[in-house]
């Protein structure tokens, strides 16, 4: 098969690395990719949204199946231009794709069929919104209901944080369009997880659990960001509470979704707070997360690219997945500045000695791109995700961090403590 993959950070370097190694993928393109994917595909420069630029590469180049990498194009209706011309995609349709590019959708669905979330209000007029904040207290969270790279969420402490959130969205228009709508809900509180389901549709078939690191800075302090590193399985998400959140979450959204005739075929990432009264969702994605796509990935055992054409065939019910019993751990590198300002440009050296010749360590490219004589150079927030597979997530930590650490980068920084609440499990777990 000829393949296109959609997108250029680290999630789409994890699936050219994964689909490239299947033996049905004879061909692998990525739009637009970086300069770590380009040593797994070829690498064309059309922008993920560039909906009619990436539909006329996919005619000249006779493209037999499309993987959508990031939102946007999702929500933009990506797969359903490719399904008219009869390229069959992975992803949801634009209709199905409205569960991450409008989270006051969700929020709806979920009350709608039962599904346990946080209680909220939706609001157009920053007063109204205002005075919801006075009247629930705080802590609150306000959220903006477009898309917004993962940066329009704010977990407010005080009333005034969070009036200052609606400031900020409706007045300031720091979300464009994305924050012309909010919605308010209340914090929920416990440990919160990753959870993917790939869904043809009608089944939905769970995949390897993860747990993500949102925050900027050690011990959980800075700025929400898209994500400062990752690993799989999350200790927190037992046999009982994953299929607690199948019976409770997964199954009456595939459910709700199919009775609203926006039927969701792709892969469900549902975010999850786990409360004192069960799973609660926090908020879904219709796309693999980054940087959890890097470790669920890195411990697939199957071969991925049949799993996501049974997804759009209809027909997953027939599959089931096999998986590494080792840990996976990565650790992002961003540019220093992130998740506000940051330069750009600055040359990366080092990543052949982080790598080795370890197939338990690999360096994921998120936001990179080719310089002169070979040389790699930042381009972007979150620039690499540096991975390794051991058998415990303590192991796992300390052979990403000795490979990171490889990394001659001075304009990056990392988290130094990914896992921490795993390996903290881990010593408890030893101890007794």
């Amino acid at each position: 098969m000829k393949i296109l993959v959609v997108g250029g950070g680290g999630r789409e370097h994890a699936l050219c690395w994964t689909l490239a190694a299947s033996p049905l993928c004879h061909k692998l393109f990525c739009a637009p990719g970086n300069a770590g994917i380009a040593e797994d595909a070829d690498c064309v420069p059309i922008a993920a949204e560039d909906i009619d630029g990436l539909l006329a590469f996919v005619q000249q180049e006779a493209i037999d199946y499309v993987v959508v990498g990031p939102e946007a194009p999702l929500v933009l209706g990506l797969v359903d231009r490719l399904t008219a011309i009869g390229v069959k995609a992975f992803g949801p349709t634009a209709a199905a794709a409205e569960l991450e590019g409008s989270k006051g959708f969700t929020k709806d669905l979920c009350a709608k069929y039962g599904i346990p979330t946080a209680a909220y209000g939706r609001f157009t007029e920053a007063e109204a919104a205002k005075a919801y904040v006075r009247r629930q207290g705080a802590p609150i969270v306000v959220k903006a209901d477009g898309l917004a790279a993962g940066k329009g969420v704010t977990v407010a402490a005080t009333e005034d944080e969070a009036l200052a959130a609606i400031d900020a969205a409706m007045a300031d228009g720091a979300f464009g369009a994305a924050g012309a709508e909010l919605v308010i809900e209340d914090c929920l509180q416990g440990e919160e997880a990753s959870f993917f389901a790939l869904v043809d549709g009608d089944f939905a078939l769970p995949l390897a659990t993860a747990q993500d690191h949102k925050r900027a800075f050690d011990g959980d302090e800075g700025p929400n960001t898209g994500g400062m590193g990752a690993y799989s399985p999350a200790p927190v998400m037992t046999e009982a509470l994953v299929e607690e959140t199948m019976a409770s979450i997964i199954r009456p959204t595939v459910a709700g979704m199919k009775a609203e005739g926006r039927p969701f075929k792709g892969v469900l990432y549902a975010g999850l707070m786990i409360t004192a009264e069960g799973p609660q969702l926090i908020e879904y994605n219709v796309r693999f997360g980054d940087p959890e796509c890097q470790v669920v990935l890195m411990r697939l055992m199957s071969d991925l690219l049949p799993a996501l054409i049974a997804c759009s065939d209809g027909v997953l019910s027939t599959f089931d997945l096999r998986w590494y019993e080792e840990a996976a751990l990565t650790v992002v590198m961003a540019a220093k500045g992130y998740p506000g300002g940051y330069e750009k440009g600055t040359v990366i050296g080092g990543l052949e000695a982080a790598a080795g010749n370890s197939d338990d360590i690999k360096v994921f490219h998120a936001g990179t791109k080719g310089g002169e004589n070979g040389t790699v150079l930042a381009n972007g927030g979150r620039v690499l995700g540096v991975t390794a597979m051991a058998p415990s997530i303590a192991q796992a930590q300390a052979r990403a961090y000795t490979a990171a650490d490889k990394i001659d980068w001075p304009e990056g920084f990392c988290r130094r403590d990914i896992g921490w609440r795993a390996v903290e499990r881990e010593k408890a777990a030893a101890v007794d």
